[in-house]
């Protein structure tokens, strides 16, 4: 196997030229993006369908950056906040509406942990999944080889290195479940306070 076909693989490979090569199609992109008009909404999310490929409303505040762009796949009302960073070696899934507050960085790549192999400039690429309705809080970093469930929240600042269940409120570094998400929490807003009468009757609408 070429080396390309090794990283799909999720085996052991080296940053030859041919990945390279693929890699500055991807930064022709980003540049464009990260440089232009932040008030052009329209023309960044022309930019954003171009670097994703299939992609329903989705939208990023740049800066952006990533290593492929075509490894990510994302469903409906994606949404990623300033300076997001996804190191795409290996395929990165997002479910629909899914949030990625700033400074959010997801990271398939990996080394190997000994000195002298790590040395040889092998490397690799673990996938990482998120499901539905999922929101990451600003300076998360989330490592390969995880899954996030669907309708799941984490904290700002968590590192999580292992899986995340399905309705769940996780936080910390290493990140770790807090709590179970429940109907209890429906109209919440921030902490105990509850979205008041206005908005509320507006969701409800919405909704329906």
């Amino acid at each position: 196997m070429n080396m390309r076909e090794r990283r799909d693989a999720g085996l052991a490979y080296i940053s030859d030229d041919s990945v390279f090569e693929e890699q500055a199609v991807t930064r022709r992109i980003l540049q464009k993006l990260n440089f232009m008009d932040r008030s052009d909404f329209e023309g960044i999310a022309a930019v954003v369908k171009e670097l994703l490929g299939k992609s329903e409303d989705a939208m990023i505040n740049p800066p952006f950056y990533c290593d492929y762009g075509s490894h990510i796949e994302v469903g409906k009302n994606f949404f990623a906040n300033y300076n997001c960073t996804i190191l795409d070696v290996a395929k990165v899934t997002i479910g629909d509406n899914c949030q990625l507050a700033p400074n959010v960085a997801i990271y398939t790549a990996g080394h190997p942990i000994y000195p002298s192999t790590r040395n040889s400039l092998y490397e690799y690429g673990k996938e990482v999944t998120i499901g539905d309705n999922c929101w990451i809080g600003g300076n998360t970093v989330i490592c390969p080889g995880v899954r996030i469930g669907s309708n799941v929240v984490i904290g700002a600042g968590s590192v999580v290195t292992r899986d995340i269940p399905d309705w769940s409120v996780a936080a910390g570094n290493p990140c770790r479940v807090i709590r179970t998400i429940t109907e209890a929490d429906e109209r919440l807003l921030f902490r105990k306070e509850e979205i008041d009468d206005e908005a509320w009757e507006d969701i409800k609408k919405k909704q329906a």
